[in-house]
């Protein structure tokens, strides 16, 4: 398969930069193919122009789609399977990746129709998300949260955009917590295995 990986975090000495790096490592040693957008080092544009909130608001449907958003939509056409890796920033993505979504997600590719009464954004095959987070998973379920992350990122953001998909948090990674540097070695396999496994 071909995956296109979308990865969004600010600090290269991370967690969540080795999640990324070994999830390449497992999809490199199944054969598959990647592709990575790194949306802090390749300073992707966040904020929608106004030029672009008229086009998506269908004021102005005629005007085009800005380059730096055609050449991921380009990306995300080439795929068969495409992958969200970020930290969670208060129970969602980081502002980065919010943007991403925004300005990518344009009318005609990702939602409404086109001319000829379709879509441009292919349907993928396969869509992960994968996200470190400072909280644990009981907190996630006993507040309600991981239900709300999964609407958002599963049922609203890949929808029908993606056949099979997946949430999959890597819980209690951040720094001051105990157990982050103790199951660090086993957090890592698991994404490794992930990364082999559900792209079958």
């Amino acid at each position: 398969m071909n995956v296109f990986i979308v990865y969004a975090h600010p600090s290269e000495d991370s967690f969540t930069r080795r999640v990324r790096d070994r999830f390449i490592a497992g999809l490199e040693s199944a054969g598959h193919r990647h592709t990575v957008s790194d949306l802090y080092r390749m300073n992707f544009r966040t904020d929608m122009s106004e030029e672009e909130y008229l086009r998506e608001a269908c004021y102005r449907l005629e005007a085009p789609v800005p380059e730096d958003v055609r050449l991921e939509q380009e990306k995300i056409n080439r795929s068969d399977g495409i992958v969200f890796i970020y930290p969670v920033f208060w129970s969602d993505v980081p502002a980065k990746l919010k943007g991403w979504f925004d300005r990518v997600w344009t009318y005609g590719f990702a939602y409404g129709l086109q001319k000829d009464g379709r879509r441009s954004m292919k349907q993928l095959e396969k869509g992960l998300v994968i996200c470190s987070a400072g909280n644990t998973m009981d907190y996630f379920r006993e507040t309600g949260i991981l239900k709300s992350m999964e609407r958002t990122m599963l049922d609203d953001r890949l929808y029908d955009r993606v056949k099979t998909k997946e949430l999959v948090i890597l819980e209690a990674t951040s720094r001051e917590n105990s157990s982050r540097e103790e199951n660090w070695d086993s957090r890592l396999d698991r994404v490794f295995s992930l990364a082999v496994k559900f792209f079958e």
